[in-house]
């Protein structure tokens, strides 16, 4: 895995992707992380979604995308980009990352501060899936490494938040994800529109919260929908 910025292709035969929005710090090494002290806070234009959650329909026919809940870091004339936060990344986990990316030595396992395994490794999205990114609470930030999406919720690309967290005096609450979702200008607003995805406000719970395989559910269920009657209308008009 890398923590290097690059453009992709979503992988789906839908044509060029963007990478991450521009403002998407590099990810080379930068500035020793601290705690944010005031930074302001990124506002989203009328009509784009960024720092909301996009909630796969059951009648979703990509199965990269079945039952996913996408928070969304990017969205504007440009394109979107999100990352899937409820698809747990197989058979890896956050300290064996840490080893394979030479932050600490395998020998140092056993002294990793006990935060670190309330990281979880996800699988982000289908672009760029030997990148990784992390979603974190705002307590933490790297001067022109981490990216504020919404209140409270940063983005940082860079090893240093990883060296930080293993330190201990990394972000509060953190994801890391492989890959991201990517949309082409348009496509997203085209997909929403032919009922593709339900959208609604984040909550830290949805992001960070340990129980992936229900944030689905709590998700329909934040914006009032019950699954089984969704499920039973889907594909009726």
């Amino acid at each position: 895995m890398k923590f290097s910025r690059k453009t992709g292709t979503r992988g789906d035969g839908e044509g060029p992707t963007p990478g991450p929005d521009p403002d998407v710090p590099s990810a080379e090494p930068g500035a020793l992380g601290k705690p944010a002290k005031s930074k302001p806070r990124k506002t989203s234009k009328r009509g784009y979604l960024d720092g909301q959650m996009l909630i796969a329909m059951p009648s979703m026919g990509d199965d990269r995308f079945a039952r996913s809940v996408i928070y969304v870091c990017a969205h504007s004339t440009e394109g979107a980009m999100g990352i899937i936060v409820n698809q747990p990344a197989a058979h890896i986990s956050f300290s064996d990352l840490l080893v394979q990316l030479d932050v600490i030595p395998a020998a140092d396992l056993i002294q990793l501060p006990g935060a670190v395994d309330g990281v979880k490794v996800l699988k982000g999205g289908p672009v760029d899936t030997q990148r990784g990114f992390v979603l974190h609470s705002s307590d933490f930030f790297i001067e022109n490494s981490t990216l504020p999406i919404d209140e409270g919720v940063c983005l940082t690309a860079t090893l240093d938040i990883l060296k930080a967290i293993a330190r201990g005096n990394g972000p509060q609450s953190a994801i890391l994800a492989l890959g991201y979702a990517g949309w082409a200008p348009g496509q997203l607003e085209n997909e929403i529109q032919h009922n593709g995805w339900l959208h609604c406000s984040a909550d830290a719970e949805l992001i960070f919260g340990p129980d992936n395989s229900g944030k689905y559910d709590k998700a329909l269920k934040k914006i009032g929908i019950d699954l089984g009657m969704l499920s039973s209308e889907a594909g009726h008009a």
